[in-house]
Order: structure tokens, then sequence, then C-alpha cells
């Protein structure tokens, strides 16, 4: 299928998901603009990409106006994990919120259509399960994570006003956890520790007693669901809560990640951290229905490719 050719920025372009995004926008075809501060992405994210004609590497912090022409924004650009986001928390809120501001203002004059990367972060430690898009949450204002919850609430309020005031065409698409090849080896979430871990046969750290669950997408489905997302009719603008369904035990997701690298490493258990929630799995009953998207790839699968990855960069 012939694709027509738009210009579309992806702010965070360098980062995990936003280098996936590039790689998939630059095979269609598009001019892409990669737009990025660097401080949690990379330029090995998307060094293959730097000689083709059709990519833009822009080095630029959100927090700051830019001005360009572009028929489609992805705004993926803030940390995501919480080591990242908890370094300098006033500037994890100033890149949600700031950075929506700018973001919607260059959408608002140019007529782009825009999609912010919302999060499963929204709902906090929730007392509904699953979550649906209809759930209004259960955060804490003041607590450490909140620097990231309560941006991606803000930003999310922040797109549909300037929707009805402004009628900016916006998407939401709220992202549980994704994992994949090009995550930051350090960056402190659960499938990442534990690949790190398992491969150099140290003890797995699992907090609490494990019996919390997760849900795990692979970041090829994901990719593919943002890209429906942002082609999908306008009269389906979100929230749309997008992850893999399939739910794990902390304690489970060790085990595999053992099993699969073959690693000598123990399990210990650690004191849970605050605010970590019990819970998380997405209700796609939404995107199921909209966009006829949900995740293809299992977790052992998508292990196993990322696994092979991180084998690749920890030699």
């Amino acid at each position: 299928m012939k694709h027509i050719q738009k210009r579309i920025l992806v702010t965070g372009g360098a980062g995990f998901l936003g280098s996936h995004l590039c790689d998939r926008l630059v095979e269609e075809g598009h001019e892409v603009l990669c737009l990025d501060n660097l401080f949690t992405g990379a330029k090995r994210n998307i060094g293959h990409l730097i000689e083709k004609p059709n990519f833009e590497l822009i080095r630029h912090d959100l927090v700051e106006p830019i001005l360009l022409e572009v028929d489609e924004i992805y705004n993926l650009a803030c940390p995501a994990s919480p080591i990242h986001y908890q370094f300098n928390p006033v500037k994890t809120v100033k890149t949600s919120v700031m950075g929506a501001i700018n973001m919607l203002g260059l959408a608002k004059r140019v007529k782009a259509k825009i999609l912010q990367a919302s999060t499963s972060e929204i709902y906090g430690d929730p007392t509904v399960h699953p979550q649906t898009e209809g759930y209004w949450g259960n955060v804490n204002t003041i607590g450490i994570r909140s620097c990231y919850d309560e941006g991606k609430r803000c930003a999310e309020t922040l797109f549909f006003d300037y929707h009805r005031q402004n009628r900016v065409n916006i998407r939401v698409v709220r992202i549980f956890n994704t994992y994949g090849p090009r995550m930051h080896p350090n960056d402190g979430r659960v499938i990442s520790n534990f690949i790190v871990q398992a491969l150099s046969n140290s003890d797995i750290t699992v907090y609490g007693r494990g019996e919390q669950t997760r849900s795990f997408c692979f970041v090829d489905d994901l990719i593919e669901g943002l890209v429906r997302m942002m082609n999908a009719p306008d009269d389906f603008i979100g929230p749309v809560n997008m992850g893999n369904p399939d739910e794990f035990s902390i304690l489970e997701l060790a085990q595999m990640v053992i099993r699969l690298t073959g690693s000598r490493s123990k399990i210990i258990f650690e004191p849970l951290p605050q605010d970590d929630p019990l819970q998380r799995q997405p209700d796609i009953s939404l995107a199921k229905e909209h966009l006829n998207w949900e995740p293809t790839l299992n977790l052992e699968q998508g292990l196993t490719r990322t696994i092979e990855y991180f084998r690749t960069i920890m030699v």
C-alpha cells in the first residue's frame, strides 16, 4: 500500500519508543523530523537513520518553543522510567506540561494532527481492575512518582482543552508497559533490570513478594497501534489504552527471564518502593473496536528478541 508522503515530527525520537517509530515512518517514505535533547534518548538508537535522505535529527529541548512546518506530530518526549524521571522531577513536569503547550501551539498554528503518548501511570495505583479509559485513577499528587503521573495527566487536560477551544486535531494514547530492543540497560524498568542481572548471573531483585502484576507489550505491537491511532477517523480521538492484556506476576517474569537466558542468577526479595502499583492491566476493548488493534507477540517471543539485543550491547 502506497502511503501519501507527509512531513512528520517525532518528539523524543531518539528514545526507545521514538526510535522505533522513526524507523517505521522512514520506511513508509515520510519525511521524518526527530526532535530530542538526548537526555534519555541516544544517537545510537537512530544512527542507522542519519544518512537517510528523509530523516533529520534536531537537537532541541521541548521546554523551549520551536517553529517548524509539519503535517503530523507524535509527542513522545519525556523520561519514562522512574530512575530518569525522578532524577530531575521539576524538569519532568516541565517536559510534560510545557512540552504539550509548545507542541499543541505548533499544531494549532500549522494545522497539524498531533498524538500524545500518555501513560497507564495516569491511573496511579488503580482500585479498578483491569483499567478502562473511563476510570479516573487513584494518584498521589505529592509522591515521588507524581512528577511523571501528574505531568502526563495535565498534558491530557491540555490536549482536550486545545481540541475543544481551538479545534486542534488530537489523539491521546495511554501506553502500558512496553519493552524490546533499545531499552536503556540502566533505566530501572523491570524487564531491562532482570535481563541485565540474568545475563551477568547477578542476583535478580524482586520487590515485595513478587505478587504484583504487570502486562508487557512488545515494542513492534505498540508502534503499530500508535500509527493506527494517528490514521484513525477524526471522530475517534481517545484516550485509548494500548498494551498487552496478558497479566504476569513479577515473580513469574523473573523466572521466565532466568529460563530464557540460561542464567545462574538467584532471586532475592527487597521491600516495595513507595507508590508502586500492585496491579496494572489494560482493558483494550476500545483499541480492538476502533482500530482493529491488539498485540500479536506473546511475552516469551518478545523476551527472546529483547534478550538477543541485550546480549549484543553487553559484550
